[in-house]
């Protein structure tokens, strides 16, 4: 991370100056300065957006468009695939999925969504990630496929039980899609592309604006009393209390799809016996996994204490263990349920739903349980 004194060298967002206005406190982030909380703090922002609605700095996230240079859409997904395990010719048009980038060893290069807008895919990655993700597209998929980073737009995300009234005031249409739907609509006079979808458990939407409109509709957004900024604080505590894998530390080129718990979104076409089975990088040992189970899994804690267990804890069997069984990889205060909860991996055999672990934490062994994700029910509108 960088030192608050070399800000010359980060990056900033279109939304960048109005950070500052409303007193963000920025810190260095994926290259970024950004907004890690607002003046109302951590737990208050955490709070506001489950009970109302947070407007969210997403612009440092990758946005990427692939074209098959075919013209056709199927050709562009079939491409894709052979870098995720996902099915994304079955896609239908106006939806979006989860996948992720593996590699030879079936390790996760990055997580992404893939939507498919129609006459092109529409890619979101992570911003440590974007530039070795679009690298990746570039060296594997160019001969098939036109790619196109769009650097000139912004990304917001609109999160809570109030946002689709908070977003329909600028466009009635957005009432009507449902979780994962997208569609390209005029926003505040600016052609969107708008996904029920985000990373806080809670119904919302992510919107993809042009930059130079970006700042000008999030004052919009923010003119309705129910709508505040939320910082990366809120984010991350929102995204661990819904059970949301944090790249770079809950999943990672060392962890698969499988042991990281994301298998669900392995779709059945891509599988051992589906119609398409395989054909990505790091098939063979995701396949297998898939079919006969993994030594390690992500699991959810939940401390017994009042004490935070934080990413990097080493986790024991029992309070006088010697070998750790497993590691913290997210932890914190979970300001929803007045508790501190935790993700981490842990072996097969000590990851059954109520098995008490100890972390060691500051030299002392703290008791937890192992509990099912995510911790607080998602809104999402199904």
């Amino acid at each position: 991370m960088l030192a608050r004194d070399d800000t010359a060298a980060l990056k900033r967002t279109p939304l960048h100056a109005l950070h500052l206005a409303r007193g963000g406190k920025m810190v260095p982030f994926a290259g970024y300065d950004m907004p890690v909380q607002y003046a109302q703090g951590v737990l208050k922002e955490h709070l506001h957006t489950r009970a109302k609605v947070g407007l969210f700095d997403v612009s440092h996230m990758g946005q990427i468009e692939l074209r098959a240079k075919s013209g056709r859409l199927d050709d562009a997904a079939r491409a894709l695939e052979s870098l995720i395990p996902q099915d994304i010719a079955a896609l239908a048009p106006g939806r979006q999925r989860y996948a992720q980038f593996t590699n030879e060893a079936g390790g996760i290069l990055d997580d992404l969504m893939v939507t498919n807008l129609g006459d092109r895919l529409f890619l979101v990655v992570n911003a440590a990630c974007k530039a070795e993700d679009e690298a990746h597209l570039r060296a594997h998929l160019s001969e098939t496929c036109e790619i196109t980073a769009l650097t000139g737009r912004a990304l917001l995300a609109l999160q809570g039980p109030k946002a689709e009234a908070a977003l329909a005031q600028f466009c009635a249409d957005v009432a009507g899609l449902k979780f994962m739907d997208v569609a390209e609509l005029s926003l505040n006079g600016l052609p969107c592309n708008v996904s029920r979808s985000g990373y806080t458990g809670e119904d919302g939407f992510e919107i993809s604006v042009p930059a130079d409109g970006a700042e000008a509709f999030a004052e919009a957004l923010l003119g309705n009393p129910d709508v505040l900024p939320i910082g990366l604080g809120a984010r991350d505590s929102l995204r661990l209390e819904a059970g949301l894998c944090l790249y770079g530390h809950d999943i990672d080129t060392t962890t698969t799809p499988v042991e990281g718990g994301l298998s669900w979104s392995i779709q059945k076409s891509r599988r051992s016996g589906g119609a398409r089975p395989g054909g990505f990088r790091g098939a063979d040992r995701i396949l297998a996994q898939l079919d006969a189970g993994t030594a390690r899994k992500r699991v959810g804690l939940r401390p017994e204490g009042r004490a935070p267990v934080r990413e990097g804890a080493p986790l024991y069997a029992s309070a006088d263990a010697t070998e750790a069984i497993g590691a913290v990889t997210s932890g914190g205060f979970g300001p929803s349920l007045n508790a501190p909860v935790a993700m981490g991996y842990l072996t097969q055999s000590h990851a059954t739903l109520g098995t008490q672990i100890f972390a060691e934490v500051r030299g002392q062994r703290l008791p937890l349980r192992v509990a099912s994700m995510p911790f607080v029910p998602n809104t999402y509108k199904r």
